[in-house]
This record gives structure tokens, sequence and C-alpha cells, in this order.
């Protein structure tokens, strides 16, 4: 496993990280995000979103009770929160695996509640509070090529 750790201290930096990591995002690529609530999740999904050519962010928003949102980007955005699902097999049910060969990026708030089918060049960003806005992004993954685009960041 490949990790590396950024900080963030502001709601803004944590979008400004999202957006560099969704700029270097490609069609297939999976991102999962672990965090209590309140950690920053959705405010990196949103940055992600940018990055990833969505044009306003005000549509970009938890999807708690709707499990799935879909922005228009330079390439389709499929953001899920799959903190709801009772069993791991239900993500399955609403099409997760179609999700991740469409040709798009999918984002998956509180991932680690379905761990057990994320796919294996999954992106994991675990997202620990540090302080009122202090926030400290943990980059873990498998694939080398993967980590090749995304490790990028730390530069």
């Amino acid at each position: 496993m490949h990790t590396f750790t950024l900080t963030s201290q502001s709601v803004e930096q944590t979008q400004a990280l999202g957006r560099r990591l969704g700029a270097l995002l490609q069609p297939g690529d999976v991102v999962a995000l672990v965090g209590q609530l309140g950690a920053g999740k959705t405010y990196l999904v949103k940055g992600i979103a940018a990055g990833l050519g969505v044009a306003d962010d005000r549509q970009v928003n938890s999807p708690t009770f709707v499990l799935v949102n879909e922005y228009t980007g330079r390439v389709p955005v499929h953001h899920l929160d799959v903190y709801r699902l009772g069993e791991p097999e239900e993500l399955t049910a609403i099409g997760f695996d179609e999700m991740c060969t469409s040709g798009g990026v999918v984002i998956v708030e509180w991932a680690d509640r379905v761990r057990e089918v994320m796919p294996e060049r999954t992106v994991w960003v675990e997202i620990t509070v540090t302080g009122a806005e202090d926030r400290e992004m943990a980059f873990l993954m498998n694939d080398a090529e993967v980590l090749g685009r995304i490790g990028s960041l730390v530069g």
C-alpha cells in the first residue's frame, strides 16, 4: 500500500486540494472518502468536482438521502453517500459496478462501510479532524499507475 499525507487548515484549502486531485483523475478512477461527520468530505468533493470541470459547485452536495448525485464535467462524476446503506451488497444493487466502468469518476463518501466491495485501484482518502478547521488527509492506494498521477499532489 502506497501512502502519503497532506494537511489542510481551512475549508478553502480543502477545496483547493480537491481541485488539484480532480484535475489528476481519469475515467475509471474511484475515490473513497473516510472521516467522521463534519470532517470535510463534502467540501473535498466540491473541490474534486471543480477539478473535473463541474461548472457550479453549488450543485455538489452530499447525496445522503438520494444515495447518488451525478454531475457533468470533463467526464461524468458519480457522487455516492453510502452512510445509510445496510449492507455492502446494496452498493451493487444501485449500479455501482456500472458507474465504475461508465467512463466517469466515482466518489464514495463513508466508503469504509463498503470497503469489501470497493475496487482494487481505489484511491482512499482518510480525513482526520486535528483542529477547528485543520484536517489531515491520508491518501492510500495500491496501484502504481494511480500513485504516479495522484502522488504529484505532494509536490
